[in-house]
């Protein structure tokens, strides 16, 4: 897999897991909303995901070997039946003094954000250690000298290995 390649499919996971953290947000933030403008309490909402293929020139010719990324393919409100709690003086009661609250539990939902803020950290490591691999291997030749040149606006500061002569640094400053 080509690093641009494996951005890509990194990238398609951030952006998966930043739509999915902020519907989990929102669900919280609405856990005790009574009244929408639709009418009736606010219905928990969740991201579905769908496997994608990367785009990549060679598409075609090694459709096998391709990353698949990820999107949001939908975005599904809760189909339950709102929480009717005992509240005669709300101004949402009904006649019998039943009010109607979001069918969810935040404490599910806190979990469920925690685990798109993991898979958001591990996608962007991803992202790092990729760009970090491909720094160095693009830098180094071996005996601690760079094979290329750097753009003329970035400074380069290069570390020779210290203990083995396939380890380097590399650090880009703008």
């Amino acid at each position: 897999m080509s690093l641009f390649t494996s951005l890509q499919v990194s990238a398609s996971g951030l952006a998966a897991q930043r739509t999915r953290a902020e519907l989990l947000v929102e669900n919280m933030a609405n856990a005790e909303t009574t009244r929408t403008p639709q009418g009736g309490p606010y219905k928990r909402r969740d991201a579905v995901f769908l496997a994608e293929p990367t785009q990549s020139p060679f598409a075609t010719v090694f459709r096998g070997e391709m990353a698949q990324g990820v999107r949001v393919a939908e975005v599904l409100e809760d189909a339950r039946p709102p929480e009717l709690r005992y509240l005669p003086g709300h101004p949402d009661a009904d006649a019998n003094g039943y009010v109607a609250f979001p069918a969810m539990n935040p404490a599910q939902e806190m979990v469920d954000l925690l685990n798109a803020s993991r898979s958001y950290q591990g996608n962007a490591a991803a992202m790092s250690a990729n760009s970090a691999a491909s720094a160095a291997e693009f830098f180094h030749n071996g005996n601690g000298r760079a094979r290329h040149s750097p753009a003329p606006s970035d400074t380069l500061i290069f570390a020779p290995p210290i203990s083995s002569p396939s380890t380097c640094t590399v650090i880009f400053t703008a």
